[in-house]
């Protein structure tokens, strides 16, 4: 008999699902990890649960304190979570562009949500700057009552998804993953699992799948944090270099646009059935591309990040999508039109 015994338990261990339509499309075994199944429904339950117990081991987080964080939304969910089970109450704070799903689901989820406009990372207003100061804050009146996540700098990010995420996907593939490409936020799900795959296969592929509008693609591949475009897709990308991404492991990256992506992801739903959201889609056009690149024959791993319904009012809005120039398929144009 299989028990889990707590919330932070359940976290972890997914299963890969084989991608019929990109495996077909390239000759190879396309693997997606199924993150959408951890108990919050992102892999950034995991990134929570790594955060959380580096801070309950340093006793940067004491029983019954505040967890604050700057987040795109899915870091929240599993902090507020994972914290909540374990004690701790969270204050949540996230860019007003987000989907609304997202806020609903934090504050779902029992954390405080506090909203701030969308300014880039130099300007002080930036959310990750206003989290870090109101921790500061509470912490000037009550020393050591709040803790500050930093995933995007906290390497105990990186750290705990190459001691799970990495060592799973070895075990799963028992060692035959050529490839692994995922998109970047703070840079922990990459740089963990590369460095993972790596130590065990240095001739592995690291992947760097980036959207449009994110500049690292370019520092990748020509040493310049240079971004063009934008895109729909939330929670990845980046202008500047996290201390999670730096030096990892990355030998490609692509820049991919909503065009490619949004519709992989469609027909991801529509032929396979799984729902996933945009990150999701980029992660798939970028496994593609780590395929055809590598040839027929090889086994790729991306990482299916987090649920479609998420982003519904976006990625399933006819009228959205077509503002944005995206094509519309038309079984999703029926299913809103009768």
């Amino acid at each position: 008999m299989t028990i889990r015994a707590d919330l932070s338990s359940a976290v972890g261990r997914t299963p890969l699902l084989r991608l019929r339509h990109a495996s077909a499309l390239t000759g190879c075994d396309v693997l997606g990890k199924a993150e959408f199944l951890n108990p919050g429904g992102s892999i950034k339950d995991r990134t929570a649960l790594g955060l959380i117990l580096d801070a309950e081991h340093t006793g940067a987080l004491r029983p019954g304190g505040v967890i604050v964080e700057g987040t795109a939304g899915n870091t929240g969910i599993g902090l507020a979570l994972i914290g909540g089970s374990r004690g701790y109450r969270s204050v949540i704070f996230m860019p007003d562009t987000q989907s609304r799903e997202k806020i609903d689901a934090l504050r779902v989820a029992g954390a405080q949500v506090r909203l701030v406009p969308a300014v880039p990372f130099k300007d002080p207003r930036h959310y990750v700057h206003i989290a870090r100061a109101y921790a500061e804050s509470l912490n000037e009146t009550s020393p050591g009552s709040a803790w500050f996540g930093n995933q995007f700098d906290n390497v105990a990010n990186r750290d705990w998804h190459e001691a799970t995420t990495g060592v799973e996907i070895w075990e799963q593939t028992e060692g035959r993953v050529d490839g692994f490409v995922c998109s970047s936020g703070t840079g922990g799900t990459l740089a963990g699992v590369g460095r993972a795959l790596k130590a065990r296969k240095p001739g592995v592929k690291i992947a760097l799948s980036d959207p449009t509008g994110s500049a690292l693609a370019s520092y990748i591949n020509r040493g310049e944090l240079l971004a063009e475009g934008n895109s729909i897709s939330e929670g990845i990308g980046s202008s500047r270099i996290t201390a999670n991404f730096e030096d990892a492991p990355i030998d490609l990256a692509w820049s991919i646009d909503d065009q490619e992506s949004v519709p992989l992801l469609h027909r991801l739903l529509r032929e396979e059935g799984w729902c996933v959201g945009g990150s999701s889609g980029v992660n798939l056009a970028g496994a593609i591309r780590l395929a055809q690149t590598l040839g027929p024959g090889h086994t790729i791993v991306t990482v299916l990040s987090d649920a479609g319904t998420r982003y519904q009012a976006k990625l399933f809005n006819p009228a959205f999508l077509r503002g944005k120039g995206i094509p519309v398929p038309d079984w999703l144009e029926q299913a809103f039109t009768g």
